[in-house]
């Protein structure tokens, strides 16, 4: 039994201040148990790994973003914040590569333990100068809907001042996922929501070109509505916000 699944669903952006802005389109992720690759590479028609495809997914999109192995980054990370990393369970939450392209502004890593229960969750984030920051919080609870807070480390949006604070809500992959990421200023006033949820698909053939089909043009739909939304920003006389620090990649451990 395949244990990967794909999602199929919506990302909304509302920005709240200093003047409202929104946006939302669809999209599809996959939800791939990294110990699942070889075996989906021979198995999903339309997917490869480490291979060019209509489908695809390379290690060298996350973690390192080397080319290494993915799981034994995880676990380094694991280990180095004391928490066990034995016959962990990995799951990554992410964009497939269409034709060879891919953009993750946010993949969700959650790691569990062998009696399937949610030890960690890697929030990673990208941003498009190339840079990544993941941010690292250790579960402690059986909760389906996981609560966290932390300060904002990375420069994500051009628009948006590095002195902010985020609050994750995010919803076990069952039958429906759900992420969502509220930023506030130090004034505690909500400056941003974003959301990214879905409902799930057998991971298999024919379900993937369904998906594939119904988003043809996602991974670069994505890029692109980046850009335009930024301009739409700039074009409305929202601030723009230089990035001072070139952090390549970098995680933290958060409470």
């Amino acid at each position: 039994m395949i244990n990967s699944n794909i999602y199929n669903g919506t990302v909304i952006h509302k920005r709240f201040k200093p003047k409202e802005h929104f946006f939302k389109y669809s999209v599809f992720s996959l939800l791939i148990d990294l110990s699942e690759l070889d075996y989906l590479d021979k198995q999903v028609r339309f997917f490869s790994y480490n291979k060019i495809n209509l489908i695809s997914f390379y290690d060298k999109d996350h973690g390192n973003r080397d080319g290494t192995s993915i799981i034994n980054w995880v676990k380094k990370n694991l280990n180095q914040n004391s928490i066990s990393s034995e016959n962990v369970k990995i799951k990554l939450l992410c964009y497939p590569r269409i034709f060879g392209y891919v953009f993750n502004p946010l993949s969700v890593f959650y790691v569990y333990n062998n009696q399937d229960k949610l030890i960690a969750i890697f929030y990673e984030v990208k941003n498009t100068f190339g840079e990544q920051h993941t941010y690292i919080f250790k579960i402690n609870n059986t909760d389906k809907l996981l609560q966290h807070n932390c300060l904002k480390k990375f420069h994500v949006s051009p628009f948006i001042e590095m002195d902010c604070k985020y609050f994750f809500r995010t919803l076990l992959p069952d039958k429906k996922m759900s992420v969502v990421i509220d930023q506030y200023d130090n004034n505690d006033d909500k400056l941003l929501y974003a959301s990214q949820d879905g409902y799930i698909a057998d991971l298999k053939s024919s379900e993937l070109l369904k998906s594939y089909i119904k988003h043809p043009l996602m991974t670069f739909k994505i890029i692109i509505a980046i850009h335009f939304e930024a301009f739409k920003l700039w074009s409305k006389g929202i601030k723009f916000i230089k990035k001072k620090l070139k952090l390549k990649n970098n995680t933290t451990i958060e409470n």
